[in-house]
């Protein structure tokens, strides 16, 4: 059973070492070790290797190795504030639905875990809870067994290999109903990597408790297409958040092969996605109450070449908004301060190809920034150099104190550039 640590929190692009930094923020060589191997020849977009140390990228999110666990946090202005960014991190992870939870005690779960790790570990142990107590769903399977009573269908073979001098029984096949299926064995297999790697004696009383009270399964090995396989339906509906956590704990778990003490778990996600995905459901949410005639779409892809062989290229906005109308709007959205500056070239490029191909009135690309602001630039005729009516704004949004105020901006400030004024709805 592992030792709890305070996590090391350091920002997107920062980095750690070894030799340098403060005490209580250095790894170790055997935590470098651990990274490096897990970084392999192949390399990990979470995190480049630098002398003696780690550079991290724009992934955010957790990685723990053996005991140590480090919290990667977003950063989008000077607020050094880690406490703070770890808690919008959250705030905007359970905004994009990642931490929503169906189980009735969600509202008595504490978010000011030491760890965003923790909570992780806390919603799963919430949903297994949950399940046992509305009792677990059985299946029918087949079993083979040797049993005293003739049931179901013999099987020669076996009968004959195994039963020779033991002529009171019967190799045979038959059906079974219980609580031993691939859910199942998928949810206690978790379980046993939690008591496994979690370093929160907070929780270890209760990840011993579901183990005493969850059916014992047979291991089952997980892949990808072991989740891909599972359907849910109406008597199984209420497993889909601890599958979705089990998915995500498992394929990326790194089990140490070598001395068995350093394992690797990383939870990590792209911040460019999780800021675009953000932006939408903020605007998603604000229309639905309060503009029901205003169409919103993510990731609306159109066919813009095609080859003689082979598959067509397709181009994809983050976010369209009253698709196939006069007044359609596309915007992107970019996760990086501009400090200042003009976008890139290749950011406005883009632009310009979603204003032609969507027929859009307005295009824009979204910012963060450490003071909101909105400004618009006319693209010029590629024969005279002037200024046509095409049009492309920057608006950058400052983050708030809270996720509800921070939507409610998001939601007001790019209606109000679109030239709707509304009201602040009341987002959550």
């Amino acid at each position: 059973m592992l030792e709890q640590d305070n996590p090391i929190r350091v920002f997107e692009h920062g980095c750690l070492f070894v030799h340098k930094g403060e005490r209580q923020t250095r790894l170790t060589d055997t935590q470098l070790q651990a990274l490096q191997t897990l970084h392999g020849e192949a390399g990990l977009p979470y995190y480049t290797l630098i002398h003696k140390g780690v550079k991290f990228t724009e992934y955010v999110g957790v990685l723990q190795v053996g005991n140590l666990t480090i919290e990667v946090l977003p950063k989008a202005d000077k607020n050094d504030d880690k406490d703070r960014w770890q808690q919008m991190l959250i705030g905007m992870l359970q905004a994009v639905g990642l931490f929503e939870i169906q189980a009735p005690s969600t509202s008595q779960l504490s978010l000011k875990s030491n760890s965003i790790l923790d909570l992780y570990f806390a919603l799963f142990l919430q949903e297994v809870e949950y399940l046992l107590h509305r009792g677990l769903v059985k299946k029918y399977r087949k079993v083979d067994s040797n049993t005293t009573a003739l049931k179901g269908s013999i099987q020669f073979a076996q009968h004959i290999q195994k039963n020779l001098v033991h002529q009171e029984r019967f190799f045979v096949r038959h059906t079974t109903y219980d609580a031993q299926h691939q859910m199942h064995q998928i949810l206690y297999k978790t379980l046993l990597l939690l008591k496994r790697i979690n370093t929160n004696t907070a929780l270890h009383s209760k990840i011993g408790s579901m183990l005493l009270n969850f059916p014992e399964q047979p291991d089952l090995k997980v892949t990808e297409a072991t989740f891909e396989k599972i359907v849910l339906n109406r008597k199984t509906e209420s497993y889909g958040k601890a599958i979705e956590i089990a998915r995500l704990l498992l394929l990326n778990y790194h089990p140490d092969l070598s001395k068995g003490k350093n394992h690797v778990l990383a939870l990590m996600f792209d911040m460019n996605m999780l800021w675009e995905r953000f932006v939408y459901i903020s605007l998603r949410k604000g229309l639905r109450r309060e503009n029901a005639d205003i169409s919103i779409q993510d990731q609306v892809h159109k066919f813009f070449w095609k080859p003689e062989n082979g598959n067509r290229s397709k181009i994809k906005p983050d976010i369209v908004i009253n698709k196939d109308r006069a007044d359609c709007v596309v915007l992107d959205t970019k996760w990086k301060n501009l400090n200042g500056y003009n976008p890139s070239p290749d950011d406005l490029r883009q632009l310009y190809v979603y204003h032609q191909y969507y027929h859009a009135k307005k295009v824009a690309l979204i910012y963060p920034a450490s003071s909101q602001f909105s400004k618009s630039g006319k693209y010029l005729c590629t024969n005279t150099g002037k200024e046509t009516e095409m049009e492309c704004s920057v608006i950058t949004l400052t983050v708030k104190n809270s996720i509800d105020t921070w939507q409610k901006s998001i939601y007001n400030e790019i209606l109000d550039w679109m030239g709707l004024v509304e009201s602040s709805p009341d987002i959550i």
